[in-house]
């Protein structure tokens, strides 16, 4: 059962890496709404499997085609969708 995202909103810094890449957000958040969570760790993995069901944040990471990481968070109360880099956490 996909999540839901609420409102999805993306920060400058990740809007031009998905430009820079050719790569669109759909792309990812199409991957994080099903619960492909990308690159986390198994302990990360397990997790967000939770925090779907007990409502908590839900954080997704995937590497561009440039090699750049994208995070994507789920906000606890499901309100918001945020597409970010990692260094602008």
């Amino acid at each position: 059962m996909p999540i839901e995202l609420g409102r999805t909103v993306a920060t400058p810094g990740a809007l031009a890496a998905l430009e820079e890449s050719h790569q669109t957000p759909a792309e990812f958040l199409s991957r994080h709404e099903i619960g492909d969570w990308g690159e986390v760790c198994p302990e990360d993995r397990a997790e967000n499997d939770r925090s779907v069901h007990d409502g908590y944040r839900i954080l997704a990471a995937y590497t561009l085609k440039t090699g750049v990481k994208i995070w994507i968070i789920t906000e606890a109360d499901r309100s918001a969708t945020t597409i970010l880099l990692p260094e602008e956490y």
